[in-house]
């Protein structure tokens, strides 16, 4: 599961009466043990990053949500469709590289008031260990490094499909998502509003939308 990477070089069918949604084949098999078919897919893979993001949302004000991304990273990922518990993914993330498109409030992110990114230049997300949650659905549980405070962390994970595009090239997509709350790692900036609340939530939701490419031959 070789899944984020932005910098270069670093059904069972279904019953007559219910109709069939085109997805990827399921993770699981009738006897229960993973899809023989998941097994081609064994390897290493890198993101394609015209077609991924790693992005994150959070409520601003109480009343609505900003949206961001960071523009610069890269991971290494390995995908074991035999036993996907042997599955692994490494990603280090560039702090100075978010991009909200507003550019006084990138400037204030970057700032020793959030990610400090002149200090830490760098965040990173280890995984260190992967369970199959149902079909097409996995939680890996990793260890999230945020201007040096590491705190355990729950990525929920959903296997989207392989195809093998005009190119030759296989590709297999993720998405991904987990919710955190920016106090643990001592992102505490504030103000207070005059009808009481925050005027920046305490909890983010970072968002992986991943296309991964295959970059060595299945083992």
């Amino acid at each position: 599961m070789n899944l984020f990477n932005r910098a270069a070089p670093l059904r069972r069918p279904a019953s007559p009466a219910v109709p069939q949604r085109p997805a990827a084949p399921p993770a699981f098999s009738a006897s229960g043990l993973p899809d023989p078919g998941l097994a081609a897919l064994t390897g290493e893979w890198m993101i394609d990053p015209a077609h991924s993001r790693i992005g994150f949302s959070v409520r601003h004000a109480m009343v609505t949500t900003v949206r961001g991304s960071f523009a610069e990273y890269k991971s290494r990922l390995y995908f074991d469709g035999r036993d996907p518990a042997r599955s692994r993914a490494e990603i280090i993330v560039s702090t100075g590289s978010v991009d909200t498109g507003v550019e006084q409030r990138d400037a204030h992110l970057v700032g020793r008031d959030f990610l400090d990114s002149a200090t830490y230049p760098r965040m990173r997300f280890a995984s260190t260990a992967v369970q199959t949650a149902g079909n097409d659905v996995y939680r890996m549980l990793g260890d999230l490094t945020i201007k040096d405070v590491t705190r355990p962390v729950v990525l929920e994970l959903t296997y989207i499909g392989h195809v093998t595009d005009p190119f030759d090239v296989e590709r297999v997509g993720f998405d991904g998502t987990t919710t955190i709350d920016r106090s643990d790692w001592g992102l505490t900036y504030n103000s207070r509003l005059a009808e009481g609340g925050a005027m920046v939530s305490e909890k983010v939701r970072l968002q992986f939308d991943i296309a991964a490419i295959r970059t060595m031959p299945t083992r």
